[in-house]
């Protein structure tokens, strides 16, 4: 059964390199109108660091879900792909058809892409049971927190770009803490909810059919929220903000399956923002960014050539795309700005169209699937928290980029995941996926059929996790 699933992953792999260096061979086509007789480099590049990543997953995970890794690897090489083809169009002329493979962004997001994966396989090799990481949750979560807060407390100079506090750069080297925050901070939700889970599951009175949770439980949910509050204020961004905060939110629900959760989550975190809102416009201060980008929401076209430039350029962007889009290479993205991070969804938007869109989408909803499904089939309390945490974490992401350019929310500083240039979101989501591919690994694991026992690595102790340490077959 192994063999098999990891059989199906190499040929859904091949099948996605095979589409990457078809839209690589569009692309020149396009741009340069030829193809070059080395268009196909970049896509075989991508192929032996994906081939070797399914190696590692064959020997290390061999029962890990099969469909994670081609989905990811699709979605990478596209943005690389994309990247390389901007990096075409803002060469000269007479260079594009001898641009190297490792040139400007595209070429620094394929560098970016071969450390990732082998930081992700790292982390398979050491991490041989999810459940070993739990040891480390405080420790993970004072991380976590510092991460979060740390750009808050640098100098713009050394944190701010485009008015959101979310780097550190030193010199010509730019980190954003905030992406490693989340695998942290997840990885501390997990662990103290499935202590805890109990006392939040308790209810004290019931209203219009729902159980709420006694006063005295709202503690942690009530220190979330007020960091989330701090990010939104002090590193000025509402996508981190909104991240961190559904994070906690959604493990409640998961740990306790009380719908009351996720209302006191909505309202408190909708509530928080309406405030800042106000304030921005009464007080100003560190709540005017805040403020000038709900104002950029509600209305872009009021000034389309100063502040609303960027929104309403990728929702031009976007219309202009239709149905089928320009093709791949056909349409104008250096038109918007920063097209290579915040708006890429917007640029690539343009040259696929809307069922072009709608295909990328429905790979984000399978790579979720996954990992929910991953969340079901692990038998330990921990690792379902952890796995259900990680994959509505990338939902949520994907939903505060596409609402962002789609004008639903107000636009963020959040990257799209697996497609946006940038090392440290990059790195961050590979190893979201090295996890999610343990964890559903532990979940896959089939029953011993001589001893009907569960093979399991050793880990923690398991009253910890609320899991037998056997199952005994009938």
């Amino acid at each position: 059964m192994a063999r098999s699933r990891r059989n199906a992953e190499l040929s859904l792999l091949l099948l996605a390199m095979a589409l990457v260096a078809a839209y690589g061979a569009m692309v020149e086509a396009n741009v340069l109108d030829t193809v070059t007789p080395g268009f196909w480099v970049p896509a075989a590049t991508l192929t032996a660091v994906f081939l070797g990543m399914h190696l590692v997953i064959r020997f290390l995970a061999p029962f890990a879900d099969p469909a994670l890794l081609p989905a990811v690897a699709l979605l990478n090489g596209l943005g690389v792909g994309f990247l390389r083809r901007l990096d075409l169009a803002n060469a000269a002329p007479e260079e594009r058809a001898d641009l190297a493979i490792f040139a400007g962004i595209g070429g620094r997001q394929l560098a970016w892409t071969l450390i990732s994966v082998v930081l992700a396989a790292g982390l398979l090799a050491l991490m041989r049971d999810h459940r070993s990481i739990s040891r480390y949750a405080y420790t993970l979560g004072l991380a976590g927190i510092v991460l979060v807060m740390l750009p808050a407390v640098l100098p713009a100079s050394i944190s701010e770009i485009n008015g959101a506090k979310l780097w550190v750069r030193i010199g010509s080297f730019s980190i954003q803490p905030g992406e490693f925050a989340k695998l942290a901070l997840l990885v501390f939700f997990a662990y103290y909810l499935v202590r805890k889970r109990e006392v939040l599951s308790l209810a004290s009175h019931r209203f219009l059919g729902i159980d709420f949770p006694r006063g005295r439980d709202l503690g942690p949910v009530l220190v979330v929220w007020v960091i989330s509050l701090l990010v939104l204020v002090f590193e000025k961004d509402l996508g981190t903000s909104l991240l961190y905060f559904g994070m906690f939110v959604a493990t409640v629900y998961i740990a306790t399956e009380r719908v009351s959760w996720l209302l006191i989550g909505l309202v408190l975190f909708f509530g928080g923002a309406y405030l800042a809102y106000v304030l921005g416009e009464a007080v100003g201060g560190p709540f005017a960014n805040f403020y000038l980008r709900a104002e950029i929401w509600l209305d872009p076209f009021a000034e389309p050539y100063d502040d609303g430039y960027q929104l309403v350029q990728g929702l031009l962007a976007l219309g202009s795309g239709g149905l089928f889009g320009a093709g791949p290479g056909g349409g104008q993205p250096l038109l918007l700005p920063e097209v290579q991070n915040d708006f890429i969804f917007a640029g690539i938007g343009e040259e696929i169209g809307l069922f072009g869109l709608s295909a990328l989408l429905v790979i984000y909803l399978l790579i979720v699937e996954r990992g929910l499904r991953a969340a079901l089939a692990v038998r330990d309390s921990f690792g379902k928290l952890l796995a259900g945490g990680l994959a509505f974490t990338l939902a949520l992401q994907v939903f505060v980029i596409v609402g962002g350019i789609s004008k639903l929310i107000p636009l963020t500083g959040q990257t799209t995941p697996f497609l946006s240039a940038g090392g440290s979101s990059l790195m961050a989501n590979w190893l979201l996926i090295a996890v999610l591919l343990r964890v559903s690994d532990a979940g896959r694991r089939p029953v011993d059929g001589a001893g009907g026992k569960v093979t399991r690595p050793s880990g923690p102790p398991e009253q910890l996790h609320g899991a037998p340490t056997e199952v005994i077959k009938p």
